[in-house]
């Protein structure tokens, strides 16, 4: 069911907290068929994971108006003092002071859990050091696997709700023997279904998302409606936790050892030039090489090790072939040695292409049909049954060095 315009909202009004929230049948069917959860919704508590965005802030309201026993939960994940100083951070700072004032005004608890030391465990040295070695990590993966989906979840059965849910633009439907499947959104330019791709099968069967098949510009106009104070808040930055985007950065301030300079290298051997460190290079970088070349040359390959980075044509970027470490199989039935066909996604910002994928020890091995550019150690390559909305997600795995 897709929703059409702001005014889809104007059929029914209920009171929220202080504020009054328009809801019509059709976004009251929409966020009771998104929970799935059977008899009276006062019967039942679900906590919303609540960042202080309009995402969750709009998930928390759907579920406090359709009549929901609604408890909100704030992540702080890291330093409270820097981050309130930064725009586009979440978890912390200012973005915990918008959680309350929504949760005030929906007139829902709400609950700050202080994750700093987790968050430094789980993400930031786990990214930290995954750089330095020569991949390119997603922090936001380890977060939703270490941190949101697995602890968070944990408070959630303590508090004996029902469901956790969140404001990620996926979906989860039913299937015939109970459990949840995850599938894509409906607004595929919000699709967030490669960062969770390493949720597990019963994580899945606990966690709801009410705003999968709303359009991002209808949970702004619904923000609008309701008079958050988030309405008009920019989105956050995928890694929180890094400023301005400098990985190098924030990486020099936790490991000052960790900028080695080294030698640039051509895919045929010889020895193009020097650099200050690996960590300010990732796959598939063009500029700001710091080397003159007559053709355009790209990073290939970045050896830890040796301390090489190497570089060649664009070509020399192509991969058929992925291996895949720490897979994530969501499928009806286990990964067999013989191949499976499936359409695989290498970065958040490509479509998937047409693959297979099969078991490789305690691994998988994914084979991209036309070939990919850029695979980078550390990405994940995330695998679904189909393409487009409504695409059931598979699973996935961390790319595994050549």
């Amino acid at each position: 069911m897709r929703l059409n315009a702001p005014v889809a909202f104007v059929a029914r009004r209920r009171h929220v907290g202080a504020m009054t929230l328009s809801l019509s049948p059709e976004v009251l069917a929409l966020v009771h068929g998104a929970m799935a959860l059977p008899g009276d919704p006062a019967r039942h508590r679900v906590v919303c994971a609540m960042s202080g965005g309009v995402d969750s802030s709009v998930a928390a309201a759907l579920l406090k108006a359709a009549g929901y026993d609604v408890v909100g939960i704030t992540l702080q994940l890291y330093d409270h003092g820097e981050a309130i100083r930064r725009k586009g951070a979440c978890c912390a700072g200012q973005d915990i002071h918008d959680a309350r004032r929504v949760a005030a005004a929906l007139g829902i608890p709400h609950y700050v859990l202080d994750f700093e030391s987790r968050f430094r465990e789980s993400v930031i040295d786990d990214f930290v050091s995954s750089y330095v070695q020569g991949a390119t990590p997603i922090p936001c993966v380890r977060c939703n696997q270490t941190v949101k989906f697995a602890d968070l979840l944990g408070y959630a059965r303590d508090l004996d709700a029902s469901a956790l849910a969140t404001g990620h633009y996926i979906e989860s439907r039913t299937r015939a023997d109970g459990r949840r499947d995850l599938v894509t959104p409906q607004d595929m330019a919000r699709d967030q279904s490669y960062f969770l791709f390493a949720t597990t099968q019963a994580q899945a069967d606990f966690l709801r998302f009410p705003l999968g098949r709303l359009p991002k510009s209808e949970t702004r106009a619904l923000a609008a409606e309701l008079g958050l104070v988030v309405a008009e808040k920019p989105d956050s930055q995928d890694i929180c936790f890094v400023p301005d985007g400098n990985y190098a950065d924030i990486i020099l301030k936790l490991r000052p050892d960790a900028a080695e300079a080294g030698d640039i290298v051509h895919v045929d051997g010889h020895v193009l030039g020097r650099h200050a460190g690996i960590i300010h290079f990732t796959i598939g970088q063009r500029r700001g090489l710091g080397i003159a070349s007559g053709e355009p040359l790209f990073v290939v390959r970045l050896d830890a090790g040796k301390k090489l980075v190497v570089v060649g044509p664009r070509e020399a970027l192509k991969r058929h072939d992925i291996a895949l470490a720490d897979v994530n199989w969501l499928g009806d039935a286990p990964l067999a040695d013989d191949p499976l066909p499936v359409f695989a996604k290498i970065r958040s910002s490509r479509p998937p292409v047409e693959a297979t994928v099969r078991r490789v020890g305690t691994g998988a091995s994914v084979s991209i049909l036309a070939g990919e550019y850029g695979v980078s150690p550390g990405q994940a390559c995330v695998l679904y049954d189909g393409l487009g909305s409504s695409a059931r997600l598979l699973g996935g795995g961390f790319i595994s060095p050549n």
